[in-house]
C-alpha cells in the first residue's frame, strides 16, 4: 500500500522512511527549487537514470511529487500544495538535514543544467535550443574555446607544466609560447607525454617531483599545476618550490578540486586530501611569498562525475585581492 493511502502514525513513519533517505531528500530538496525532467536530475546528482527514475517513482506514488508532460518530456516537482499539514512540517524538518557541502555542488551543477536549458524563441539559436551546443560540436568541435583563448598568452613565455601526465596540458600550450618543460614524477607518464608531443620541438622533459623541481631558480615564467596538489601530504611546500622557479615576472595558475566530502576519493584512488578552499589558497601564498591574484570556482560541467574544480592565479606582487 503507498505511504498515501495509509493514516495515522503509520502514514507518518512511511513518510519518515521516504523522505529519511539522502538520494530521496536531494532529488525533494531540488524539486522543490525548480521543475526538472529525469535526465536533468540524473546529470545534476550524477546518478544514473535508473537510480533516479526508482527514488522518482517511489516519490510520485507517495505524493510528495508530481509529474505533468510537455511534449515527449516528463518534467518533476515537488507537490507542496498537495502536501497536507503533517507531510509540510516534516518536510520543514527533513530538508535542514540536507548536508551543506552536497547541497552547494548539486546548485551549482543545477545552474549549469539551466543555462543550457534556456531558450529565446525569436532567434535561430532559440528555436535551436538544447540543440545548438550539440550542433556546433558536429560543425566544429568542442576543443577550440580553449584553444583560442589560450592564444591571449604571451608567444614569448616558457611555461613549467609541473605533474604534466601525459601532456594534455602542454599539448595545448605548446603551439603558442617559445618553451614547455613537461616535468613529472613518473617515468611511464613522462614517456607517454612524449609520444604525445613528439612533433612539437620546443617542449623538454624532465623527471622530478614537485617538492624537489628539476628546473633552476627563475627559469619559468608560468607555472601549471593542474589536478596534483590534493595528491601531496604538504601541498604548501609543493606551492614553495613553484615559487621558486618562477621568474621577476612569474603567475603560478593552480586547478585543483574544491574541499567535498567525498571521503571515498582518499581509499580508491590514493588522494591524501579532499579539496582545497580559498583560504588554502590565501596561506600557500602568505608561506611562499606569492599574492593570491584570482580564486574562481569554474563553471560545472553537469557531465562531470567528480567534485566541482577551482583556478587559483598567483603572482609575485604584494598585496591580494580576491576575485570571482
Amino acid at each position: 500500500m503507498a505511504p498515501r493511502q495509509r493514516s495515522g502514525p503509520a502514514r507518518w513513519m512511511a513518510w519518515a522512511s521516504l523522505v529519511g533517505d539522502a538520494t530521496r531528500l536531494r532529488l525533494l530538496r531540488l524539486l522543490e527549487l525548480e521543475e526538472l525532467g529525469v535526465g536533468e536530475m540524473a546529470r545534476i546528482m550524477q546518478l544514473p537514470q535508473s537510480t533516479i527514475s526508482r527514488h522518482l517513482r517511489m516519490l510520485i506514488d507517495a505524493g510528495w511529487v508530481a509529474r505533468r508532460n510537455e511534449g515527449t518530456a516528463g518534467l518533476h516537482r515537488l507537490d507542496g500544495a498537495g502536501l497536507d499539514e503533517t507531510a509540510q512540517a516534516l518536510w520543514r524538518l527533513a530538508r535542514t538535514q540536507v548536508d551543506a557541502t552536497q547541497a552547494a555542488q548539486d546548485d551549482a551543477r543545477r545552474a549549469s543544467v539551466l543555462a543550457e536549458r534556456r531558450t529565446d524563441s525569436r532567434t535561430f539559436f532559440g528555436r535551436l535550443g538544447g540543440e545548438w551546443d550539440r550542433l556546433r560540436r558536429e560543425l566544429f568541435g568542442s576543443s577550440f574555446a580553449a584553444e583560442a583563448l589560450l592564444a591571449l598568452m604571451e608567444p614569448d613565455l616558457t611555461v613549467a607544466d609541473l605533474g604534466c601526465g601525459t601532456g594534455d596540458a602542454a599539448e595545448h600550450l605548446a603551439p603558442l609560447v617559445r618553451r614547455v618543460i613537461a616535468v613529472d614524477r613518473e617515468s611511464t607518464m613522462l614517456e607517454a607525454a612524449r609520444r604525445r608531443l613528439a612533433s612539437h620541438r620546443n617542449v623538454s622533459f624532465r623527471q622530478g617531483d614537485l617538492l624537489e623541481l628539476p628546473i633552476r631558480t627563475g627559469e619559468a615564467d608560468v607555472a601549471v599545476v593542474m589536478l596534483v596538489l590534493h595528491h601531496l601530504e604538504h601541498p604548501d611546500r609543493a606551492v614553495a618550490e613553484c615559487a621558486r622557479i618562477l621568474s621577476a615576472r612569474g603567475r603560478l595558475l593552480i586547478v585543483d578540486m574544491v574541499r567535498h566530502d567525498r571521503r571515498d576519493f582518499g581509499r580508491t584512488m590514493g588522494h591524501q586530501h579532499l579539496g582545497f578552499n580559498e583560504a588554502d589558497a590565501r596561506a600557500w601564498a602568505r608561506s611562499a611569498g606569492l599574492a593570491l591574484r584570482r580564486w574562481r570556482v569554474l563553471r560545472a560541467d553537469p557531465q562531470a562525475k567528480g567534485p566541482a574544480i577551482f583556478a587559483a592565479l598567483f603572482d609575485r606582487g604584494r598585496t591580494e585581492r580576491s576575485g570571482r
